[in-house]
């Protein structure tokens, strides 16, 4: 990847003063250009000169307040609307997403360290063979009594809008069928995977506008499929649930990884 001096972009802060800290950043060993653009762009988000809903500067002039080549700022753009940060509006220009102040940093921030997470993707795997036979195996075993605290939590968390909170309650939503198994050693290995995994889904429940509804709906037909005491429907049922977030996580952080971003960019 480009150095920090490659192309146009030069190691003095921009006019807005953002880009001098980012600059110094740049001397760190191991940072990359794409590193650098991000800080930029990530230094005006939190000052809230971008505010949420804020039309970025067409990307000429943009890539010239931050002392930024354009294809390096074009990079950064993409891995933010990955991250749930900007959206592109084709023929309309960037934008910052409406999420609050606080999820947008907590968004950059959850976004930057899962990309450098190389052992995400086995946890996820993990998590995928783990999760649907201990939900098949409890299905068996789960009393009344077990259930209806399952509907309790699941109920409680409709109400929850903070992403660390929801994610909590579905992680202990997990827990508590893996525990009806009554394997003490399946607990562990689902609960060391399971918080392996807890960051991404949080970063998840941040970006991701319809994840309560699809959340409850997709612990509901669990939740069904145990009380029918139907090992093979709950496989199913958890399968889907956690492939579903696999599937999502994985093509955002792919993405980013791939390298450097095609056309799409902010328009000139």
């Amino acid at each position: 990847m480009k150095t920090d001096r490659d192309g146009d972009e030069g190691s003095t802060g921009a006019g807005s003063g953002s880009g001098a800290g980012a600059g110094a950043r740049a001397t760190g060993t191991g940072s990359s250009v794409v590193d650098v653009a991000i800080g930029r762009l990530k230094q005006r988000i939190e000052s809230g000169e971008f505010a949420p809903g804020h039309r970025l500067p067409p990307e000429s002039v943009l890539a010239g307040e931050l002392e930024l080549s354009r294809p390096s700022l074009r990079e950064a753009v993409r891995a933010l609307a990955m991250a749930g940060v900007l959206e592109v509006r084709r023929g309309d220009g960037t934008f910052v997403t409406d999420l609050r102040p606080e999820r947008l940093m907590s968004a950059i921030g959850s976004f930057l360290d899962l990309a450098q997470d190389t052992a995400l993707e086995e946890m996820l795997e993990c998590r995928k063979v783990l999760e649907p036979g201990a939900t098949a195996l409890a299905a068996t075993r789960m009393d009344d009594a077990a259930l209806d605290g399952l509907l309790e939590r699941v109920e409680r968390m409709r109400t929850l809008q903070e992403p660390g909170e929801l994610v909590r309650e579905d992680l202990a939503f997990h827990a508590d069928i893996v525990a009806a198994t009554g394997n003490r050693t399946l607990q562990s290995l689902v609960s060391s995977v399971s918080n392996r995994t807890a960051r991404a889904r949080i970063w998840r429940a941040l970006v991701k506008s319809d994840v309560l509804a699809w959340t409850h709906q997709q612990h509901m037909d669990i939740l069904g499929a145990l009380r029918a005491r139907d090992s093979l429907g709950a496989f199913a049922a958890a399968s889907r649930h956690v492939n579903d977030v696999e599937t999502w996580v994985r093509e955002r952080l792919a993405a980013v990884r791939e390298g450097p971003a095609g056309p799409g960019g902010p328009p000139a």
